[in-house]
């Protein structure tokens, strides 16, 4: 298959597959006479694998060691515990924060409870007292 329709099977655009390719997580495609890049079924599921990984969050170079992994299916796989034990503690990290982003946003909402002019707005004037101070913080240091 050529490139355009390996990226409409995964849903991956034709710039990323190239990136791909280029930096080793997709292995270079064999070339047609004419210079089209050929995939095959097992670029397909490659790609299909590195989409879904970063579907995950996973970085390239996580997702690389895995592949390299997949491709020696005797070696231990610690490290591949590790990988996702060090994934999931950034994801309930994130989590923590956007919760915290949630109750701030929450509070600012509850700042403005009925509709008025901006000079009245308390969600206006929360958030320029917040940055005024920010700005402060950020100038004494």
């Amino acid at each position: 298959m050529r490139i355009g329709e390996l990226g409409k099977a995964t849903g991956v655009d034709v710039e990323t597959i190239r990136y791909y390719e280029k930096v080793g997580l997709l292995p270079r495609p064999a070339r047609h006479s004419n210079g089209y890049r050929s995939y095959s079924e097992s670029h397909l599921e490659c790609l299909a694998f590195v989409r879904h990984c970063r579907a995950l969050d996973m970085t390239l170079a996580e997702i690389k060691c895995l592949l390299d992994f997949l491709g020696q299916p005797l070696a231990e796989c610690g490290d591949v515990d590790r990988l996702i034990e060090q994934q999931l503690i950034r994801v309930r990290t994130r989590i923590k924060s956007l919760r915290a982003l949630e109750r701030q946003l929450a509070a600012l909402r509850g700042c403005c409870a009925t509709p008025h002019i901006a000079a009245d707005c308390g969600i206006l004037h929360e958030l320029v007292t917040a940055a005024r101070q920010e700005g402060r913080a950020g100038n004494s240091l």
